[in-house]
Formats: structure tokens, sequence, C-alpha cells
């Protein structure tokens, strides 16, 4: 047993609900997989979390989600993080690792409304929310008609506005509310790989000082070496194009009989333009597949198109 069997092991969290849940996920695996190993939530509001009237491009990013998460750490409050690794920049801030990457819960999006069953019944000139703008350029690629609305808060709130009759209907990530017990709110599943989902939705990451070896250590039986894979090679291509919230990239990746798959997409939120993309590679080499498909998309003309 770890000389940790004495002291808590502290797990830094946001405190939305989805948070929660993974959090707790992540600490009843560890117990799990460790008997005998406290484990305790350090739960935190972050800057993210905050500020729910702006878009997130606005603010500086995903990367909110993750600040405070980093000082608990740094300042030895907190021993791990956990967070939705669609959340966490593609590079990480000095002295921090991810140790483990959960495997992947449903990767689609979920099209979700109280009155129309699927996205192409909405009405013309419909209401939908959504923050993200990936999801915008794909919903104004598909339906040019439509009003699409800013849509921030957790899931629980994005939900209670779709019911108050503020949109017509909502896109949410189909493994937040399916983990939250909301599966049966999901009308249509907008799936893989006509409809592409942020790169690394649906999968947890684990965040842990660099260096730690002990932690490290406890989390290694947790990590899915497939999700971790594939993420790997769409988290490259996301690098390589330079993307975040700012821009509408996506991203999913599978393991196949010969290797790995990967389908990318750059959009345009304001028109709908899509640029896709798709190449096979070796499944030890998921970076490398991840760099092709990002040329594959800059040869495409996907620079002009993310400002650069």
């Amino acid at each position: 047993m770890s000389k940790r069997s004495d002291r808590p092991l502290r797990i830094a969290t946001r405190r939305s609900a989805l948070a929660l849940w993974q959090a707790e996920h992540v600490a009843a695996r560890l117990r799990a997989h460790h008997p005998g190993l406290q484990v305790e939530l350090v739960a935190m509001t972050t800057r993210g979390d905050q500020i729910t009237d702006r878009p997130l491009a606005a603010i500086g990013g995903k990367g909110l989600f993750l600040k405070e998460l980093e000082v608990a750490m740094l300042e030895q409050r907190a021993d791990l993080a956990v967070h939705s690794y669609k959340d966490v920049p593609m590079e990480l801030e000095p002295g921090f690792a991810i140790a483990a990457v959960l495997e992947r819960a449903d990767a689609a999006d979920a099209f979700i409304s109280n009155d129309h069953s699927r996205l192409a019944q909405l009405p013309h000139g419909a209401r939908v929310g959504t923050s993200s703008l990936r999801r915008q350029a794909q919903l104004r690629a598909l339906r040019p008609d439509l009003e699409l609305v800013d849509l921030r808060g957790n899931v629980n709130s994005r939900l209670a506005k779709l019911d108050a009759g503020d949109y017509a209907a909502i896109v949410l990530a189909c493994a937040g509310i399916e983990r939250l017990g909301f599966g049966s709110r999901m009308r249509e599943r907008l799936a893989p790989p006509h409809w592409l989902p942020a790169v690394a939705q649906g999968a947890i990451a684990v965040e842990c000082r660099h260096g730690d070896a002990e932690v490290a250590e406890l989390l290694r039986p947790l990590d899915d070496e497939s999700t971790h894979r594939c993420t790997a090679a769409e988290r490259a291509m996301n690098l390589c194009l330079h993307g975040s919230c700012t821009v509408p990239v996506a991203g999913y990746c599978v393991e196949t009989e010969t290797g790995l798959a990967l389908w990318g997409l750059v959009g345009d939120a304001s028109d709908g333009r899509l640029i896709r993309a798709q190449a096979e590679g070796p499944a030890g080499e998921p970076r490398v597949l991840g760099e092709r498909v990002a040329a594959l998309l800059r040869e495409q003309g996907a620079d002009a198109m993310l400002g650069r």
C-alpha cells in the first residue's frame, strides 16, 4: 500500500454538478483500485464558472476552468484535479501533467428539444442555444435559417432555460447529460463522422503536478490506453491548428482493426463553411496522425478560416 495510506488524496474540482460527478467517479475508481485509500474532494469555483454572461472566447477561453485548480495543486491544497478533457488547453502550464485519461463515454452531441424530435424538424428561424462556435458552424452548415443564440451555464441551468421557452432547442454533449441522469431528454444524437464533437469530448482527464511519482502511480490503473491514444491524436491535430474555443475546430478518432482513424473539421460560425479531412495511421503514432490531418486541413485553406 502507498505511504499515502495514512493521509487523504485530495481532488480539486469545480462545483458544478457535472464536475462533482466526474470527481466522485474518479474518487470511486481510486478507492476500488487502492483499498484503504482515503480520498477527499476540494470543491472550488473557477473564473469560468463565475462569468456566465459572456462567451468563453471573449473572456479567455476554457483554460479559465483550470487555473484555480492548478493553483490549489501548486499550493499543496490538492494533489490532483479532474477535468472534462475537452476543456483542457492543448498545452498545459509548466509544472503539470495529465496522469490518466479515463475510458471515454459517448463523444457525440445531443439535440435536445421539448417540441421537436430532430434538428431537421425545427421550424424556419427557430432559436437554438449553444455557446460553442464548433456547434454553431455545423448548425449553420446544416440549417442556415436558424437563429443561433449564445447559451452559457451548467447543464441544469441550460435545460432550465430550454424549459422556460427561451429556445426551441439546445445542443449539449451526450456524455454530460447522461452522467447527470438526463439521457431521456436527448431527442437525436448528432454523431461522427457527419457531425464532429469537440476534441476529446466525452473523456475525463486527471491532472497532477509534474514529477509527482506517488500520485501518478496511484492514477496509473485508471488510464484507458485506447482513449489516451485517440484523444492524443485529436489534441495533436488541434495543437497544429492552434485551435481553441475561439475557433471552430472539431475532431474524432477511433481505433480500427489496423490502427487509428481520425476525422477533423474546421468551420466558420458566421457562414457555415466547413473544411473536412480524414486519415488513418498506426496505433503507436497518434500524434503523427493528428499532425497529418491538420496538414490536410491546412492544404484546403484552414489557416485563412482560422485567421492565420
